[in-house]
């Protein structure tokens, strides 16, 4: 998918077909675990769409949540669905930078190879 680290580096379109390719798979996956989110608290702890959505994304974004939660089954999903958050927000920011650091490391190493020939 990558090009190799002795071969040239790829076109600016190509590069911007790939920040683009992975920026959508990134959002995609926020958005699937914003949707598990919002669906989940709206199901178990019986809270609005809104106040849901709000829970969902606080915990997503690392703050926490907003509401007090009376159910047990609320406290269990609210914990796993903060463990799998963490998971999914780092995995999709990994795959959010991996054509820019790509980029970046191969340009890198293809400079220390035009230092090395002199």
């Amino acid at each position: 998918m990558f090009e190799h680290s002795k071969t040239r580096l790829a076109s600016k379109s190509v590069f911007r077909k790939r920040v683009l390719k992975f920026s959508f798979i990134s959002a995609s996956i926020f958005i699937v675990s914003l949707g598990i989110g919002v669906v989940g608290y709206h199901l178990l702890a019986d809270l609005g769409w809104i106040d849901s959505f709000l829970n969902a994304s606080m915990i997503l974004g690392g703050m926490g949540p907003v509401d007090m939660l009376k159910s047990d089954s609320a406290k269990v999903f609210a914990g796993c669905y903060s463990l799998f958050s963490g998971v999914a927000f780092l995995s999709s920011m990994a795959l959010f930078l991996t054509p820019i650091l790509h980029r970046f490391l191969h340009r890198f190493h293809l400079d220390m190879d035009d230092k090395g020939k002199n």
